[in-house]
C-alpha cells in the first residue's frame, strides 16, 4: 500500500508510548445467531477524530443488529497486542484495529489467529486470508477543500499545521495543496509538523506563528488550529471530521472521511465467508461515499457563486472518474 516493509517513514516511527486506561462497552443487542461480533482496539480515546469515525460506522452496524460490538479504548500501545489476543481468544470474529506501532508483531499475531478476520490500519499491504487494511484516503475530498481555500485567500498565504510527516497525514495535505494550486497558483504555503497526535495548545501556536506571517486561511490537520483562527479572525479548512458547528464563523469546509463504506463491506464479507486479505483503500473515495465535502452549512450562499461552481463541477468529474486526485505521500514542504 506504501511500499515495502522496509520502509520507516510510517506512524509507528513517530508513535511515543502512552499509558492509558482500558474501557470495553458492550452493545447489548441480543445474541442472534447470524450476528458477527466484532471487537475495535483504539489506543487513544473514541472521542478522536480519526477514531470517531471508527466508531460511529460501528455503533451503526450494532444498532441495526447486524454485529455484537465491543471496544477497547485508551488502550496504551504496549498493551494493544494483549488486548487484541484477548478479544481473538473469546471468539470475536472481526477485530478493528491500528498496526502502526507495531506492524511486524501484528502481522505474526494474525498468522496465530487464522480463523480471525483483522480489518487493520496499516502503511503497508494486506497479508494472507485473514489481514486486511485500510486507512483514511480522502484524499478526493482534500483536494476540494483546497480548492475552496485558494479561492477565497486574499492574501494568499495558506498556514498548514499537521502531526507528524507521515503518509497518512501527507497525502491529505499535498491533495489540499493541489486544489488550492488550481485556484490560486501563485499561492505560498507555510507548514509546520507538531510531533504530536494531540497537543492543541503546541498546534494553537504554530498556527499563530502562521498568522502573524500572513497567513489567512489555515488547514487544520490536528486540534487547537482552528481555534487559533477563531481568536485572530482568519478562517480554517477541517480535517476527517466537520467541526463547523462548533465554529461556525471560521470553519469553511472540510473534508470527511465515512467510514460505513469500508466497514459494512468487511462485516458482509465475514458473513458470506468471503473475507480475505485485502486493501480497502476503493472504499475511501468519493464515488464510493467514503469521503465526501462537507456541507457549507454557515457559509452557504457566503463564498463566491463561480468558486462554488467550480468545486462542484470537479467534484463531479472525480466521481466520474474524468478526473483523479493525485496521491502523493512524500513529506509536505512549505513553500521556498
Amino acid at each position: 500500500m506504501f511500499g515495502h516493509c522496509n520502509q520507516r517513514l510510517t506512524r509507528r516511527t513517530f508513535l511515543t508510548l502512552a499509558t492509558g486506561t482500558v474501557v470495553v462497552a458492550f452493545a447489548r443487542i441480543g445474541h442472534a445467531a447470524d450476528k458477527i461480533k466484532v471487537a475495535a482496539v483504539y489506543v487513544a480515546p473514541v472521542e478522536q477524530q480519526w477514531n470517531s469515525r471508527l466508531h460511529k460506522a460501528l455503533r451503526a452496524a450494532a444498532e441495526r443488529g447486524d454485529i455484537e460490538y465491543a471496544f477497547s479504548e485508551s488502550v496504551a500501545m504496549t498493551d494493544e497486542e494483549r488486548v487484541i489476543r484477548e478479544y481473538a481468544d473469546k471468539g470475536y470474529q472481526l477485530i478493528v484495529a491500528d498496526s502502526f506501532s507495531n506492524e511486524e508483531g501484528f502481522r505474526e499475531m494474525a498468522k496465530e489467529y487464522p480463523q480471525t478476520k483483522f480489518l487493520m490500519a496499516s502503511s503497508f499491504g494486506p497479508q494472507g486470508d485473514n489481514y486486511a487494511v485500510f486507512d483514511n484516503f480522502i484524499q478526493d475530498a482534500s483536494y476540494l477543500t483546497g480548492m475552496i481555500a485558494g479561492g477565497i485567500t486574499k492574501t494568499g498565504v495558506i498556514g498548514m499545521v499537521g502531526g507528524y510527516p507521515i503518509p497518512e497525514v501527507n497525502r491529505l495535505m499535498n491533495a489540499f495543496k493541489a486544489g488550492v494550486l488550481e485556484t490560486r497558483p501563485d499561492a505560498k504555503f507555510l507548514v509546520n509538523f507538531i510531533g504530536s497526535w494531540f497537543d492543541p495548545p503546541k498546534a494553537k501556536e504554530a498556527a499563530f506563528a502562521q498568522i502573524d506571517a500572513d497567513a489567512d486561511v489555515l488547514y487544520a490537520e490536528r486540534f487547537g488550529v482552528t481555534d487559533a483562527a477563531q481568536e485572530r479572525g482568519v478562517l480554517a479548512i477541517g480535517n476527517v471530521i466537520d467541526t463547523q458547528p462548533q465554529y461556525p464563523k471560521t470553519m469553511v469546509a472540510s473534508a470527511i472521511w465515512n467510514t460505513e463504506p469500508m466497514i459494512d463491506a468487511a462485516i458482509a464479507k465475514v458473513h458470506d465467508h468471503t473475507f480475505t486479505g485485502e486493501s480497502y483503500e476503493k472504499y475511501a473515495s468519493l464515488k464510493a461515499g467514503g469521503a465526501e465535502l462537507a456541507p457549507l452549512g454557515t457559509f452557504e450562499g457566503k463564498l463566491p457563486a463561480d468558486l462554488v461552481a467550480r468545486v462542484r463541477k470537479r467534484e463531479d468529474e472525480i466521481k466520474s472518474g474524468a478526473f483523479e486526485v493525485q496521491r502523493d505521500d512524500s513529506e509536505v514542504k512549505p513553500s521556498s
